[in-house]
C-alpha cells in the first residue's frame, strides 16, 4: 500500500507542477527539456519505489501510475470543470495581425514562436497575414491565415 500512496504523491505533483510550468513546455522538447525529463525520472525514482527495489514494487508503482492516468482521463471526460482545470483552454495569441501581448507573455509564447508555426503550417512569414494563432491545449500553435478567418466572418 506505501508504494501505491507514493506513486499516487509523486504523480499529483508532477501533474501540478507540469501544469504550473505550462502547455508550451510540452509541446516541442528541446535537448535542455529531454535533460530535465530524465532528471526528473531518476529524481522521482527514490520516492516512487522507496529502499525496495523489487520488480513488484516497480510494477506497482507503473500500474498505479497507468491507473491515475485513466481516472483522470475519465474525470476530465466526464466532468468540464476537471478538463478546464487540469488541461487549460486554447489560448488566443495573435488576431487579425495584431499581437496580443498579455496572453503571449502569460503564456510563455514569443512572437518568433509564432512566425515559426506560421511558416511550417501555412506559410505564411508576416504577422500581418495570419488571421489567428491559437496556443492549443496540447501546447500547439494553431494557425488561420487572415483571408480565411475573413471569408469565415463574412458567411
Amino acid at each position: 500500500m506505501d508504494t501505491v500512496l507514493r506513486a499516487a504523491a509523486v504523480y499529483l505533483v508532477l501533474l501540478l507542477l507540469f501544469r504550473i510550468a505550462g502547455r508550451r513546455s510540452l509541446y516541442q522538447i528541446t535537448t535542455f527539456d529531454l535533460v530535465l525529463l530524465l532528471v526528473i525520472g531518476e529524481a522521482t525514482q527514490p520516492a516512487l519505489l522507496g529502499d525496495d527495489l523489487s520488480v513488484t514494487t516497480a510494477v506497482i508503482a507503473i500500474t498505479t501510475l497507468l491507473t491515475l492516468d485513466i481516472v483522470f482521463s475519465l474525470v476530465k471526460r466526464d466532468v468540464p470543470v476537471a478538463d478546464r482545470v487540469l488541461d487549460g483552454r486554447p489560448t488566443l495569441l495573435v488576431l487579425r495581425g495584431q499581437p496580443l501581448d498579455r496572453e503571449m507573455r502569460m503564456a510563455r509564447i514569443d512572437l518568433a514562436d509564432i512566425l515559426q508555426a506560421a511558416r511550417e503550417r501555412q506559410g505564411i512569414v508576416r504577422i500581418e497575414d495570419i488571421g489567428m494563432a491559437v496556443l492549443e491545449v496540447g501546447g500547439a500553435i494553431s494557425v488561420i491565415p487572415r483571408g480565411h478567418l475573413d471569408a469565415a466572418i463574412r458567411a
